[in-house]
């Protein structure tokens, strides 16, 4: 920017967008005229581009640019939702609840079956626990870790679907 560029000639694109091929001291002298900055913007194009602009408005136009950007942009949560291999059909259905919503709000969800003791000797229970909420959650979300026991839990995680819901 300004008397940090090296090169000797430049092509100067001027804020009316104008073109021309100066001297680096011309250019900045001009863009001084002006109230503006000299900011090389193609440093190896031949000669080097430079563009006269106002370098503060620019950053700072930049910056609300990415700002913008951020607020628009969802971040997926992993939720997890746990369940013991005799869960009742209530608390069953309490869960199976929020898992929807969580769902629709674009979340991941991972619904892990805890087994305590000698209640690995039901693992079966805790598949079928697992394929049951699956079947159920199968309009908001789709399986993207299938269902598999590690260690005393076993868990499965499901994404949301993209549709017109979401």
């Amino acid at each position: 920017m300004n008397e940090g560029i090296r090169a000797e000639v430049v092509r100067v694109i001027k804020p009316d967008d104008e073109h021309a091929i100066l001297p680096v001291d011309k250019a900045i002298e001009l863009a001084y005229s002006l109230n503006l900055d000299l900011v090389e913007v193609a440093p190896n194009a031949d000669p080097p581009v430079c563009k006269i602009m106002d370098h503060g408005k620019y950053l700072f136009e930049k910056k609300k640019k990415e700002k913008e950007a951020k607020k628009k942009q969802h971040v997926i949560v992993l939720k997890e939702l746990r369940f013991r291999p005799q869960t009742d059909d209530h608390d069953y259905e309490f869960k199976k609840r929020h898992a929807e919503g969580f769902l629709k709000e674009g979340n991941k969800v991972k619904a892990t079956v805890q087994f305590k003791g000698r209640d690995i000797i039901y693992s079966d229970q805790g598949k079928k626990l697992l394929d049951r909420l699956l079947k159920d959650l199968e309009d908001f979300g789709k399986v993207e870790t299938p269902a598999k026991l590690e260690g005393k839990r076993m868990s499965m995680v499901l994404a949301p679907i993209k549709g017109p819901g979401s």
